[in-house]
């Protein structure tokens, strides 16, 4: 799958016009503030629908402007070309696939599967554990999507059962507890199975680059232990409403499990050196990339925004080598930044200023080539 083409009108500070992306490796140089993220930004957006950067999509339209428009050209795996477009007008969102309108967004994310390395991605060891749910909840939701169905029906009936405890509806509490149970054992069944999955490659992964020994790997640990059926759950949930109505909230359930980062003497926030944090964080997204290769035989684009500088020079460049198994990347990279040992001759190679991109060799013959 290639994004051969990308089309900006009024988004953030990208000069309007088209992008030539027709290459498997798309390299964006510049200093800090001149667009390099935006154009990462623009991809995820027309592959997921959303950003990763706000979750209010009209800050990305440029600003004193109404009407956001990308759109891009994709070859599928199967050499069909797809068209997408994301509009969104005075804060309504409207998105198309092939020029028809599109309802779920799910359409997108099975079709154009996109990880994206950033600098959030700190937060996966040190951070709160809400990151790292997040994140299991996306790479699952990515090749499965009964896990996300059950998991969006599951927070569905949690906001309803919430509002019930809020509102003094307590005769309606016990009603939601059967569907929550049935719901959220489904996603801790298939997150217990995919953690054990992703503990066969995120381990070794960091062996190789840290060039240690030491063993780091994923504990999943369920809010609902050793709670295996359905009756269990739900008679466990009976006797937790009084505490539920004091605290006004759903203390219990799939939305408190934890992912934990550990090796052999706990948990890795604790026993790791910063820089050992920093590269089993940017690590977690390299081997989303693999456990998603794996789970589908498919290849998905990545979008690495300038998360290497975290590394010194000997593991970013390790880092680098073991990228594989993508049918496309974007990089950003700060200008003169060493980033590749071997030339790599399928490449793609722009200079961001001010929100303009220019081929790099143009630039070497003084023939800039902007935006068009």
């Amino acid at each position: 799958m290639l994004f051969t083409k990308i089309k900006y009108f009024n988004f953030r500070n990208i000069e309007n016009g088209s992008l030539d992306t027709d290459s498997r490796n798309v390299i964006l140089e510049g200093i800090n503030g001149q667009g390099k993220t935006n154009v990462l930004e623009s991809v995820y957006l027309l592959s997921y629908g959303s950003s990763f950067r706000t979750a209010n999509a009209k800050e990305a339209i440029t600003f004193g402007a109404e009407k956001l428009h990308l759109a891009c050209t994709v070859t599928d795996d199967d050499g069909q070309v797809r068209t997408v477009d994301y509009i969104n007008h005075n804060g309504k969102r409207r998105i198309l696939l092939d020029s028809k309108d599109i309802r779920d967004r799910k359409e997108l994310i099975y079709n154009f599967p996109v990880i994206i390395f950033s600098h959030e991605d700190i937060n996966f060891v040190k951070g709160e554990p809400e990151y790292r749910r997040r994140f299991f909840d996306q790479t699952f939701s990515l090749y499965d999507p009964l896990y996300l169905d059950s998991l969006r029906k599951y927070k569905s009936i949690l906001s309803q059962r919430n509002s019930a405890i809020k509102s003094n509806q307590h005769s309606l509490i016990s009603l939601y507890d059967e569907r929550l149970a049935k719901y959220g054992l489904e996603v801790e069944r298939k997150r217990r199975e995919g953690v054990e999955r992703f503990n066969e490659i995120f381990p070794s992964l960091y062996r190789e680059i840290s060039q240690t020994d030491k063993n780091i790997s994923i504990r999943y640990q369920p809010s609902w232990r050793n709670l295996e059926s359905e009756e269990e759950v739900i008679a466990y949930l009976e006797t937790t409403h009084e505490r539920d109505i004091s605290m006004l909230t759903t203390a219990s359930g799939i939305h408190r499990d934890r992912f934990t980062v550990c090796d052999e003497n706990g948990p890795f926030s604790q026993t790791g050196s910063t820089g050992q944090v920093r590269l089993a964080s940017i690590l977690f997204r390299l081997a989303e990339s693999r456990f998603y290769y794996e789970m589908t035989k498919k290849m998905p684009v990545l979008l690495i925004d300038d998360v290497l500088l975290e590394l010194d020079a000997h593991k970013r460049a390790m880092f680098l080598e073991r990228i594989d198994n993508y049918s496309q990347a974007f990089f950003t990279f700060l200008p003169d930044e060493k980033y590749f040992e071997e030339k790599k001759e399928d490449r793609l190679e722009y200079v961001m200023r001010n929100g303009k991109a220019e081929k790099k060799e143009k630039l070497a013959g003084n023939e800039p080539e902007r935006i068009s």
